[in-house]
């Protein structure tokens, strides 16, 4: 038995190998993929916004980290621009701040929409849009800007890291960017904003990175607190 069962499977085998291999025929797939998000958001209007209804202002973006995530608007205001706003700093800009449900991280589609929702609602000088972002909301700022890389003036990621969206970095060779880190974080490692920035250099970016020694992953408290930041950013501005 075990012989005729050897046999059987040496025919097979030669049968299956004298069969022509299968030819790889070319197909193409086109469709439409909806995708639904909702964000609640805190949104703050510079001074002499209501005074002016023909003016058109900046639009700064902020994404929060994996910690803000939920359904309190309130916990935005640990961090970044809602935390400054709340401390009475002045922006010269609208600030939108949007809150991502728990278990959610940023979609980058997701951000856009807003942007474009902000854009329909108020008056936004669309040649001004700024993003920036925290640990997560440094990987969705990086995945954002990547995927639209037409749509902002500038972009601040923060102790985040792009994953393979190294080899997209040609895409964003002309974003002005300014990237900053701690070499102390265990969080997200310093590489990850290295990898990046050193991408974005190869392919003739004038990106620029700040580290800071000795920090672990709270690198946003001193950007953010840092005015040379701002006045970088705002001075930004889109040719088209």
């Amino acid at each position: 038995m075990t012989r005729s069962f050897f046999a059987l499977a040496v025919a097979t085998l030669m049968t299956a190998s004298s069969l022509p291999a299968a030819d790889l025929t070319t197909q193409s797939y086109e469709g439409i993929v909806e995708l639904k998000v909702g964000y609640r958001y805190l949104l703050s209007l510079p001074d002499g916004y209501e005074a002016d209804s023909a003016k058109k202002w900046p639009l700064l973006v902020f994404l929060h980290g994996a910690g803000e995530r939920g359904d309190d608007l309130e916990l935005l205001k640990k961090h970044g621009p809602p935390k400054l706003i709340a401390a009475g700093k002045k922006f010269e800009a609208i600030v939108v701040c949007p809150q991502v449900p728990l278990k959610s991280i940023w979609n980058e589609h997701g951000v856009k929409g807003l942007v474009d929702e902000i854009i329909k609602t108020h008056r936004v000088d669309i040649s001004r849009l700024y993003l920036t972002g925290i640990s997560m909301g440094g990987f969705g700022t990086w995945n954002t800007a990547l995927a639209y890389p037409d749509t902002f003036a500038a972009i601040a990621p923060i102790c985040g890291g792009a994953g393979v969206g190294f080899v997209m970095a040609e895409r964003i060779k002309d974003l002005p960017c300014w990237i900053f880190h701690g070499d102390a974080d265990k969080a997200v490692p310093v590489d990850f904003s290295i990898k990046m920035h050193d991408a974005l250099k190869k392919a003739g970016s004038s990106a620029k990175l700040t580290i800071y020694p000795g920090v672990g992953h709270d690198s946003w408290t001193q950007t953010y607190d840092n005015p040379e930041l701002w006045e970088w950013m705002f001075a930004q501005k889109r040719a088209d």
